[in-house]
């Protein structure tokens, strides 16, 4: 039977693959996956609805969408300004990815923890609740007055995983960047201060057994395979064991839109990998 992927989700604890029709798997590590793509990888369509023309897309896109759907899924995104009178209570988060790699983001009260584990944040604060417009501005003037992104790209936070410091280095951080934040004149007039909290994701995610990464899947092809024990996951990301003892990383984004059957018990890894250069690393069901 053919299941086509919708993208991998974060349940409470549990990263949850989750298909079209509404079904949805979840993972569990220490656990054999293993599946083979079939056909052609087909759009997602946009905002719940499918894509008009069935467009094939290609295999490398995290987007996994036509041009025509990408952007009409941007229309009404909050991450695009796309909404203005959104009456959801907004939290401001600060989150630490890896050693030196904080950001300052924001994301709907109602969501509680789940973006912060879409993202891949190792430890995260919240900082401040209030309107979406102020949460956006409190963001915006947070970015420049300390120096921190609103993104980090999921190539670095991924390598950034191998060989994390302690818990008490992770939450010394966020600490700090809290302390700065609260410092910087001017958001607390429209948005009311959260005390701080570190959250730390390392047990959640199963960071503690990534010790290195041999590679990552580039993109799936026709016929390809992915398979392997699951060691951890984070943000769209997941740790693999391949029968081969290579540590290698799915990118769940590079599914989505595929057609997946479960694959043999003697199939290998056979996708396309990215081997990541020496000293990079520092570092289905």
């Amino acid at each position: 039977m053919v299941w086509r992927c919708r993208g991998l989700r974060w349940a409470g604890a549990a990263p949850v693959l989750m298909w079209e029709g509404g079904r949805g798997s979840a993972l569990a590590y220490g656990r054999e996956i293993g599946f083979r793509a079939v056909g052609e990888r087909r759009c997602g369509g946009a905002r719940g609805n499918p894509c008009l023309v069935g467009a094939v897309v290609g295999g490398r896109s995290t987007g996994g969408r036509c041009a025509e759907c990408a952007r009409w899924d941007r229309v009404g995104s909050v991450a695009a300004d796309g909404v203005a009178d959104d009456p959801r209570v907004y939290r401001v988060y600060l989150a630490w990815c890896g050693p030196g790699m904080v950001k300052v983001g924001i994301t709907a009260e109602e969501r509680g923890d789940a973006r912060l584990r879409e993202q891949g944040a190792v430890a995260y604060s919240w900082l401040g609740r209030g309107p979406l417009m102020a949460a956006r501005r409190t963001e915006e003037v947070l970015g420049t007055a300390l120096g921190v992104p609103d993104r980090i790209p999921y190539a670095a936070k991924r390598v950034a995983r191998v060989g994390l410091p302690g818990e008490r280095e992770r939450a010394a951080e966020v600490e700090s960047l809290y302390r700065r934040a609260v410092g910087v004149p001017g958001w607390t007039e429209t948005l009311e201060p959260v005390a701080l909290r570190v959250v730390d994701q390392v047990g959640v995610f199963g960071l503690g057994r990534v010790d290195r990464i041999d590679g990552v899947v580039a993109e799936l092809v026709e016929d390809g395979c992915v398979h392997g024990t699951l060691v951890a996951a984070a943000g769209p990301d997941l740790h693999v064991e391949a029968p081969d003892g290579r540590a290698l990383v799915l990118d769940t984004r590079l599914i989505t839109g595929w057609g997946l059957v479960a694959a043999g018990s003697g199939d290998g890894t056979t996708v396309p990998v990215t081997v990541l250069p020496p000293g990079v690393q520092g570092g289905l069901f």
